[in-house]
């Protein structure tokens, strides 16, 4: 079967107070927030915030889960997802090293799979890095202070953490259409299409690092969401995955901006196939005003107020 998988989607991550994270997305990395909403999981209403470009496009989102309000905290290990990789455009890691270090954010510059990086870490502890591209064709968000031409233009990819990456390895090729593209020391490269940022997935082997947590908690990254064309392709795709024998798939989820299919990977990440639903983010919000208002799904309407005032204020 041809890979339905186009590129990135979104990455969704569990992270720790929602002021902070808002000011590390926005104000640092200076993407917009074109969404706030709710996690549609569990009884305790959770921020779900959105960050992207001007208008959210699939492969320029990172969404949050603001954890620290319920409490609950993750643990890091294998199995998950360790680094969220953003592309930025050639020349800028001096740029970007000189405003993480006024902000006191520490940071280190690093060559990895023949890409200069600068590695630094998100307030709750998530691994994040800069992969500096010749050219990345997404448009940045242009509403904040960072010149147009070096601010990030969206996911460049993620790095997976496991116990043992030939399993992962043969699902990264066989399943998921990627091809391989190498090694570097103890990680290997997957990429689909023409390796274009948004399109990558790389795979470190760590087989002394105890197992993650696979619940919400604060530190780590939930999932990884792929973009598929539409339902067909979806549904196609989970009953390509199912007779494989990778049965562990979810049936296709409303997200109210788009529907998911989520599915286990050998390595122990989640990972999901999901595909935009018409209007996107501009379904409930004018463009000027997205990710100014909190949105909720129609069985919590009746509960706004109370919902509104048990969730941390975010000041802007």
């Amino acid at each position: 079967m041809e890979t339905p998988v186009r590129s990135h989607h979104h990455l969704t991550l569990c992270v720790g107070g929602a002021q902070e994270d808002y000011d590390f997305h926005v104000k640092t990395l200076g993407l917009r927030n074109v969404k706030k909403t709710l996690l549609y999981d569990g009884k305790v209403p959770i921020y779900h915030l959105y960050y992207g470009n001007d208008v959210g496009a699939e492969s320029t989102l990172i969404t949050c889960f603001p954890m620290r309000q319920d409490g609950r905290t993750g643990r890091f290990g294998s199995g998950q997802v360790k680094t969220v990789s953003l592309s930025i455009c050639a020349p800028g890691l001096d740029y970007w090293a000189q405003r993480l270090s006024r902000r006191g954010i520490e940071n280190t510059k690093v060559e990895r799979f023949g890409t200069k990086r600068l590695v630094f870490k998100h307030p709750c502890g998530i691994e994040y890095e800069l992969v500096e591209v010749a050219e990345d064709a997404r448009q940045p968000w242009t509403g904040s202070d960072i010149p147009s031409e070096i601010a990030v233009r969206g996911v460049y990819g993620v790095t997976v953490a496991v116990r043992d990456d030939r399993e992962m390895a043969s699902f990264m090729t066989d399943a998921m259409g990627f091809k391989d593209g190498g090694r570097d020391g103890g990680d290997l490269h997957f990429e689909i299409g023409d390796d274009a940022p948004g399109r990558v997935v790389e795979v470190t082997h760590r087989p002394d690092l105890p197992q993650g947590s696979w619940t919400f908690g604060q530190g780590t990254v939930h999932h990884v969401a792929f973009k598929v064309e539409d339902d067909k392709a979806q549904a196609d795709f989970k009953a390509y995955l199912e007779g494989l024998g990778y049965t562990d798939c979810s049936d296709a989820k409303d997200r109210g901006y788009f529907m998911s299919v989520y599915f286990r990977t050998p390595g122990g990440a989640l990972f999901e196939a999901a595909y935009t639903l018409n209007g996107a983010f501009l379904r409930d919000e004018a463009y000027e005003n997205l990710g100014a208002t909190i949105q909720m799904p129609p069985w919590l309407l009746d509960k706004r107020d109370e919902i509104i005032a048990r969730l941390e204020p975010i000041a802007y």
